[in-house]
């Protein structure tokens, strides 16, 4: 009995052993039979969680955790965070760690707010803030709104040092509230770690029902990203303000008598209380002329505006400005030629004039001369026709219009980058590729022609390969970005009082060097309709001197190429 018992424990025990033997034998070391999709379920919900709406407050994900390089080497426009969508009615809450390399006061965050992602089809912005209290934007940008409390910690009188200082390991937190209001309001407060807090705010008009979307940009910057969540907006009503004060512009100097049109084609600004301000329609001023029109002489003009930022009535500000009423004007002549006579041109679109340095004088019914307001004067275009030719110049009197010329000489280029009529948006208008050999220079000469509104309404130079992989770009105006850019040197003579004026009509030699050690330098060297000259330079830009290409693009301008 007691054997048989042991004799069936033993084959029980053999055969549990050889189906765990057979069993074994089919499978990898280590390995575990799971679904195939595990991990990716296991990042969905990773993701889910991390996006989840807890009552008020959606979290965002933050994909990029570390955004630029962290020896601060990111140039501008090269680095950026993740994307954060705003819907209306919703505040986003960032906060991150921002470090800068501290050699500019822009060399730290800088915040868009755009309508789409960079890349898509109908990208705008609607503003770039930077944390040293600058910005630019679309049409509503008012740098006027942008609001600080930067203090001089030191006490030497300059606060953007202690500024550079605080902002270096500064632990900020930036809101962007899209009020239904059709309103962007920021609020950036910065903790550094000298204990100091600086806040910075601003506020624009976006779409009131778009989504808009944020993202962070480093420029000598990189940023350690910490948290992102939405919660609804603090701001459902905007605050009327008061308009404080008005200015006008471009009113005539003088009317001939007869003529009841003293405003002619000016323009009233005015200012609220709440910092901003804004152009306004002749249909919501009011005038009063003292004395009245109907005789000769000196008269004072009374503007008026009494609305508040909404259009409420209210109390009314008010300015004066005065203008001549004089005989009718019998005859027109220039008596001081504008200083640019020469145009070079390309297109065969007509050119705008420049005024600058033309007198016209006048001569009256009565035999008296006087020379007239520019803004009294109408002037044609020229035509783009090589050789001798002369622009109209007509004066609308009240009865009849009298009209001169103004003698030119054309010149035709060999190519031309920009519209004619300055129409050119940023990154539209190119010039030709060319290719620059190591060891050698290439040289190209232009003359530019601008509205003269902003220093970077002129040439631009970008350094790239064939494949159109950008090294830099760089401006005219002592600034530029792209991954080569932080190694160059820059040196220029700008009187930055008179550089916008004097874009127009001058002749620009641009020359790129490709030194062939891996860096290439760009010498603008620029003289002035007026005959005075300047240089820009850029030396010890990063490229590949084996694969090293130009080109140049421009910016509510045009350039004419000559050589």
């Amino acid at each position: 009995m007691k054997t048989t018992r042991l004799l069936r424990c033993t084959l029980g025990a053999a055969f549990l052993a050889a189906i765990s033997l057979v069993g074994c034998e089919s499978l990898d070391i280590y390995s575990i039979d799971a679904p195939s999709d595990l991990q990716s379920k296991i990042d969905s919900i990773a993701a889910a969680k991390a996006n989840q709406n807890t009552g008020d407050t959606t979290y965002l994900t933050i994909a990029t955790s570390i955004v630029g390089a962290e020896d601060n080497s990111a140039a501008w426009w090269t680095s950026f965070s993740d994307y954060f969508t705003i819907p209306t009615n919703k505040l986003m809450h960032l906060e991150f760690v921002n470090h800068g390399s501290g050699a500019n006061n822009w060399n730290n965050w800088n915040l868009c707010l755009a309508t789409a992602e960079r890349d898509a089809e109908g990208y705008s912005e609607y503003f770039v803030l930077r944390s040293d209290a600058f910005g630019w934007g679309n049409g509503d940008y008012d740098g006027a709104m942008i609001t600080q409390n930067y203090p001089d910690t030191d006490g030497d009188g300059d606060i953007w040092n202690d500024f550079r200082t605080t902002m270096q390991g500064a632990y900020v937190t930036l809101e962007v509230d899209h009020s239904a209001t059709g309103n962007a309001f920021v609020t950036a407060t910065a903790v550094g770690t000298n204990g100091t807090t600086l806040v910075e705010t601003y506020q624009q008009p976006v779409s009131a029902t778009d989504d808009i979307l944020a993202f962070l940009i480093c420029d000598g910057s990189y940023f350690e990203m910490k948290k992102a969540y939405l919660i609804p907006s603090k701001v459902t009503v905007v605050e009327d303000v008061n308009p404080v004060s008005i200015t006008v512009a471009g009113t005539p100097a003088f009317v001939e008598l007869g003529d009841e049109n003293f405003w002619g084609d000016a323009t009233a600004t005015v200012t609220f209380a709440d910092g901003s301000s804004e152009q306004v329609d002749s249909t919501d001023l009011s005038f009063t002329v003292i004395p009245e029109m109907t005789t000769l002489g000196s008269k004072t003009v009374a503007v008026a505006y009494s609305k508040t930022k909404q259009g409420a009535y209210c109390q009314a500000v008010s300015t004066i400005y005065t203008l001549e009423v004089t005989n009718p004007v019998n005859s027109l002549e220039v008596t001081t030629p504008p200083i640019i006579t020469t145009y070079y041109f390309f297109n065969s679109d007509s050119i705008i004039f420049n005024t600058t340095g033309i007198v016209v004088t006048a001569t009256y019914s009565d035999g008296s001369t006087a020379v007239m307001d520019k803004e009294s004067l109408e002037f044609g275009k020229i035509p783009a026709v090589e050789g001798s030719q002369s622009v109209v110049i007509s004066y609308v009197g009240a009865t009849k219009t009298v009209t001169t010329t103004c003698p030119l000489t054309l010149i035709k280029g060999i190519a031309q980058v920009g519209n004619t009529d300055f129409s050119s948006a940023w990154w539209t208008a190119f010039s030709d590729e060319y290719s620059v050999a190591s060891g050698t220079s290439v040289t190209i000469t232009m003359y530019c022609y601008s509205d003269n509104l902003a220093n970077w309404h002129s040439p631009c130079t970008i350094l790239r390969k064939a494949d159109l992989t950008e090294n830099a770009v760089v401006r005219m105006d002592n600034f530029g970005w792209g991954s080569g850019y932080g190694t160059a040197t820059l040196t220029s003579d700008w009187n930055w009082d008179t550089f916008t004026s004097n874009i127009s009509g001058s002749k620009v030699e641009i020359t790129v060097t490709n030194n062939g050690d891996n860096t290439a330098d760009i010498l603008y060297n620029v003289t002035y309709a007026n005959g005075e000259t300047h240089f820009q330079k850029y030396a010890g830009i990063t490229v590949d001197s084996a694969d090293l290409n130009c080109a140049l693009v421009t910016e509510v301008s045009y350039l004419v190429i000559v050589e």
